[in-house]
């Protein structure tokens, strides 16, 4: 993600605080100073705030490590101002094994919570007076923090833990598309809801608002994904490669990709070694850019960008557009995975003219 500093590698996740984590300290700590808490009040705010989310922090590593019992990566997790992000590589599709992976994380904060009243022995006495800015009461917070964190989880708005064990129990009963799509249109629903009352009511909260409004495009996106996934199926990379394609040698100046930029179609442009290694790939946006800053004669490679992912033609369709998603190279190199060739690209907009011409054809 971008803005995000790496502070840390635990189990082969990256640890992630993006940058505007830290103004949310400032804020707080500068909340924490008021009236007559000087300093002290400052501190107990920052060190209350980073306990809850090394708390978040834990509840993803649940997600994290029961998604790893079924062989799946999470290259890593993002701490922002309105939670944790794990990005695993992929959901399970099984039902069953989805509800394992989002129930997790809400029972690491269960365990939390349980932990605090077992061992310090302090429980919990809500009443109206209770606030978390107030000053002291630091573990009975934790716990209260905690709690409130299973809560707000389960609801049943996808993609959230609780919409997503929401979809596992649909998808028991439906087909796994359907049951997304149900549950990302409950999501969505939920998320519109509470942005609608809380302008309709005048008690508007930030933090509140940008929750629903990311509930509310992280569900269309995960519906848009897995209707993707059901239209590419059966589907291989080979597919809806492009295999008519140009490349640039190492010694390529910006002139010479604008000459093949618009001598055809294509926008992304591979750079080879002379022994057959992919360099990197030249994308129109960048092409433009260094035009503007450099001039024609300039070395196009200093402007390729490195694309640490490539697919086989072998490779299923859904699969590798989901990795395509997820790269920030606009088009994936397609190796022979017997002689490791190059000998084609897969861009979103080749695979999304395939799935029109299916569709087509599908309607014929």
């Amino acid at each position: 993600m971008k803005w995000s500093l790496k502070i840390a590698t635990i189990a082969g996740t990256e640890v992630r605080i993006h940058v505007t984590f830290f103004i949310l300290l400032i804020f707080v700590a500068m909340e924490g100073m008021s009236g007559d808490h000087g300093l002290s009040g400052a501190l107990d705010a920052v060190l209350f705030v980073s306990a809850a989310f090394v708390c978040v922090l834990l509840h993803e590593f649940g997600h994290v490590f029961a998604a790893s019992g079924y062989g799946i990566r999470t290259p890593d997790i993002t701490l922002l101002p309105i939670g944790g992000v794990a990005r695993l590589e992929r959901m399970p599709t099984k039902p069953s094994q989805e509800f394992v992976v989002a129930v997790c994380g809400p029972l690491v904060n269960v365990a939390i919570a349980a932990a605090i009243y077992l061992f310090l022995g302090i429980g919990l006495e809500m009443s109206p007076e209770f606030h978390f800015e107030q000053s002291g009461r630091f573990w009975e917070k934790l716990m209260a923090w905690n709690l409130m964190m299973v809560a707000f989880n389960m609801i049943p708005a996808f993609p959230m833990d609780g919409g997503r064990v929401l979809r596992a129990f649909l998808a028991m009963l439906m087909g796994y598309g359907r049951a997304t799509r149900l549950a990302a249109t409950l999501g969505q629903g939920i998320a519109l809801f509470t942005a609608l009352w809380m302008l309709h009511s005048g008690n508007v909260s930030p933090v509140l608002l940008l929750i629903a409004f990311f509930i509310f495009m992280a569900a269309g996106q995960e519906a848009a994904m897995v209707t993707q996934r059901e239209a590419t199926n059966g589907l291989r990379v080979q597919d809806a490669m492009l295999t008519d394609f140009h490349v640039l040698p190492p010694d390529a100046t910006l002139r010479d990709a604008v000459d093949l930029l618009l001598a055809g179609s294509q926008h992304d442009f591979p750079m080879m070694s002379e022994g057959g290694a992919i360099l990197g790939m030249l994308s129109r946006q960048r092409l433009i850019s260094a035009l503007t800053e450099h001039g024609p004669g300039h070395p196009a490679r200093d402007s390729v960008k490195p694309c640490e992912i490539s697919v086989t033609g072998y490779m299923a369709l859904g699969e590798a557009l989901e990795q395509l998603s997820a790269s920030d190279c606009p088009a994936l190199p397609v190796i022979d995975a017997a002689t490791g060739r190059l000998v084609g690209l897969l861009t979103a907009e080749n695979a999304g003219e395939l799935m029109l011409i299916k569709a087509a054809l599908k309607r014929a």
